[in-house]
């Protein structure tokens, strides 16, 4: 006999619902999202644990976004709990719903409780992350690390799209990338009008790029010519709507600047705090991945021992494609399932994209991968190998060895 505990977790209040094995209702109440309501859950189990003995007691809740980590955290490292062997699972909230549509009941808070302790007696919930201190930390700096990425890349799309109002041939004119520092400084007319810089002296502004880049620029003569021609071969547009548009750039620029320089002391927390995970050497073994790779990877996955097999990893991830098959047919075009954690798959495809450029076997899969599509073949591509890097990092952190590289075998004609 289990008892499964179902809490419908929101931003104020924990709605609970303990049902045993024969779907009768033990307990059922709502707390307060605080220390206080989940004490109360803890003593309404421990007086059901009195009254009879469970098998198991699984104590399940929804990934509602931050809402779910400090009571599922709380309960992890309650002492009384883990003596009586409680188990957390964490759920996902799509196949809850969809579960919660078979009994056609009206939506509240209480009936949720109750249909995820329902949910829960059925086994098909998501593995439990352990939650230590140190992954907690590391999860932390990684995940904050992704959506400051995505703000990067939203800046620069947004400055992107301004500068073609300015000089709409940059991007064929320019060897270089538009984001570096002195870049944005010049093209943001933080420094020189577009007439100034038209009229500007070529050896001039090649003295002032390779001051400005501190001798960075690989070659300053031909970006300073490239800078030149855009100006020429762009469309011109009036001074009041150009003062806008600099005004603009000016404040991408800056957004950048500062996300960039909030990226490495992330990137530096990130190096520092995971020299306390030994396992971090097993996949650093790898060429390609870095330090933040390897964060990002250990935080999310935790312990591979919770993962049976690197097929589950995979599914965990988001890294696999749903098999269609009726009769006789089978579809060979499958697309990928959406689900998984976003996070864990985030950072193995970054790595994958980096491991390919620096190891032949995984260089040679992804050429493989690339020719067999005529469209979206970078996208398909990287996902698959980065579901082949998957089978690399389970077996890594399952063996705890240190990666061997081997050289592919060239057919001969």
């Amino acid at each position: 006999m289990n008892l499964n505990v179902g809490i419908d977790v929101s931003k104020a209040k924990l709605d609970y619902c303990g049902l045993d094995s024969d779907h009768n209702i033990c307990f059922q109440d709502e707390a307060a999202n605080q220390p206080i309501g989940v004490s109360t859950i803890k003593q309404a189990i421990l007086q059901a644990a009195e009254v009879r003995s469970y098998d198991h007691i699984i104590i399940g809740m929804e990934a509602t976004s931050m809402y779910n980590i400090l009571p599922s955290y709380t309960f992890e490292h309650d002492l009384e709990l883990n003596s009586l062997d409680v188990k957390v699972v964490t759920l996902n909230p799509k196949m809850t719903h969809k579960f919660s549509q078979v009994y056609d009941e009206d939506k509240t808070d209480k009936v949720d409780a109750m249909n995820i302790a329902e949910f829960i007696g059925l086994g098909r919930y998501t593995v439990p992350v352990p939650r230590d201190e140190a992954h907690f930390a590391l999860q932390r700096l990684t995940r904050e690390r992704f959506h400051l990425i995505k703000q990067i890349n939203d800046c620069k799309s947004h400055f992107l799209n301004n500068l073609y109002y300015k000089l709409n041939t940059i991007d064929a004119e320019l060897p270089t990338s538009v984001f570096g520092n002195t870049m944005m400084t010049v093209l943001a007319d933080e420094r020189y009008s577009l007439d100034e810089l038209a009229e500007l002296p070529l050896e001039q502004l090649i003295s002032e790029l390779n001051e400005m880049g501190r001798g960075r620029f690989g070659d300053p003569e031909v970006v300073a010519k490239a800078l030149k021609a855009a100006v020429r071969s762009s469309y011109r547009i009036g001074q009041t709507i150009l003062n806008s548009v600099n005004m603009v750039l000016g404040m991408y620029a800056n957004e950048i600047r500062m996300f960039s320089q909030q990226k490495k002391k992330l990137d530096q927390s990130i190096g520092k705090l995971l020299e306390a995970f030994p396992e971090a050497q097993c996949l650093r073994s790898v060429p390609g991945i870095g330090p933040v790779y390897t964060a990002g990877i250990l935080a999310e996955i935790g312990q591979t021992e919770r993962f049976p097999n690197e097929a589950s990893l995979a599914k965990y991830s988001g890294l696999v494609w749903r098999r269609r098959q009726s009769g006789n047919s089978e579809t060979q075009a499958t697309p990928r399932v959406r689900a998984g954690d976003q996070y864990l798959r985030y950072y193995l495809v970054e790595a994958a994209d980096s491991v390919r450029r620096h190891d032949p076997t995984f260089t040679a899969y992804y050429d493989k991968k690339y020719r067999e599509v005529p469209k979206y073949q970078h996208r398909r591509a990287d996902l698959l190998t980065a579901r082949k890097l998957v089978r690399l990092v389970f077996a890594l952190l399952t063996n705890h060895e240190l990666y061997q590289p081997t050289v592919p075998q060239i057919k001969s004609v």
